[in-house]
């Protein structure tokens, strides 16, 4: 399969730069692959298509406010700080982008708010990229509050506004408990606490699973031949309790719903040679593209992605190359919102 293949025109009005009013009120499509079948629908309206045991596995993982400001030493030259992950905790070593990245060299200092925290560069690691090293004496709860009183919401870049105070909430899941993402599993954004418990009483069971989103799920793939790209190795937990009762949905024939490719991606990497879900933790760079044969989840939920972007290459690899390039003109021509707070699609 061919990185051209994924081109399409989207529209720059059809790129959500703020979430719906509420939470399961945006557009749903669902795609039945087996009829090929498209209806429109309203997120909240999974209730009605989904039944008793059936299973929606969530991705727990939460948004820290990972992009900080601050000014280089020196010449008080303003520079923008995108904490990726944490490296070493004890010598509070982490990997970042910073821009602008020509002004930032190893050995420069950089200072956080009224110099509450100060950085150093130790390494270049890419083109923006850097490792530094935070000079704090205090234990991590300590650093952490510094961090949530100086960083902010790291929405991305495409939604053209300032951050909102909305945005410290909604750009967040309401089931997220396991910080370390620089981004949340946006198909989870649309599920509210009325919406979670009406499918709760009508016997709906949730697993969840982490795995922390960086930037290797947003990366520009660079190459026509899918074969030759490289992910990002990403951290992830699959629990036992959450295989347990994966695998028993699937051994009583019903849906099994990966809320997100996060999910996807963390379900994919986890499969016993017999079909069933192993629990597992470790780090996962799978790269999933047309033809795939997937082993766990039977339905999916997702939002409405980028050309030429990981996440539509997985979403094909789920819902049929040519049948999701139809759905995403349909989607076009009805004015579906695209992105992280876009609308979303359910394939069956």
């Amino acid at each position: 399969m061919k990185l051209s293949k994924f081109q399409f025109e989207l529209p720059p009005n059809l790129i959500a730069q703020d979430p719906s009013k509420q939470r399961d009120e945006c557009k749903l499509m669902v795609v039945d692959r087996k009829n090929r079948t498209i209806q429109h629908k309203k997120f909240k309206d999974i209730l009605e298509i989904f039944e008793e045991d059936d299973v929606f596995v969530m991705n727990n993982t939460k948004v820290f406010p990972a992009r900080m400001y601050g000014n280089k030493e020196k010449t008080g030259a303003k520079i923008e700080v995108f904490l990726l992950r944490e490296l070493n905790e004890e010598l509070k070593l982490w990997d970042v982008l910073v821009d602008p990245a020509r002004k930032i060299r190893v050995g420069n200092k950089l200072y956080f708010g009224d110099d509450d925290l100060v950085a150093e560069v130790v390494d270049n690691t890419t083109s923006r990229g850097r490792t530094i090293r935070f000079l704090f004496d205090g234990d991590k709860e300590e650093f952490n509050k510094i961090v949530r009183k100086l960083g902010e919401t790291p929405i991305p870049k495409y939604i053209d506004r300032p951050v909102k105070k909305e945005d410290e909430e909604r750009y967040q899941t309401i089931f997220a408990t396991e910080e370390g993402a620089i981004a949340p599993p946006t198909a989870g954004l649309h599920f509210s606490r009325e919406l979670m418990m009406r499918l709760d009483i009508k016997g709906i069971k949730f697993a969840d699973v982490t795995l922390h989103l960086g930037l290797g799920t947003f990366r520009d793939v660079e190459v026509e031949d899918l074969t030759k790209h490289k992910m990002d190795s990403e951290s992830y937990n699959i629990p036992e309790l959450t295989a347990s009762i994966v695998n028993t949905a699937k051994d009583n024939k019903k849906r099994v719903v990966a809320v997100g490719s996060s999910v996807m991606r963390a379900l994919e990497s986890s499969v016993s040679s017999t079909g069933l879900l192993n629990p597992s933790r470790g780090w996962t760079d799978k790269f999933i593209f047309p033809p795939h044969n997937f082993a766990i989840a039977n339905a999916f939920i997702t939002n409405f992605h980028s050309p030429e972007s990981t996440l539509l290459m997985m979403t094909a690899a789920f819902g049929d190359y040519d049948f999701m390039m139809e759905a995403y003109k349909e989607g076009i021509k009805k004015k579906y919102n695209f992105l992280c707070y876009g609308d979303a699609m359910l394939i069956l």
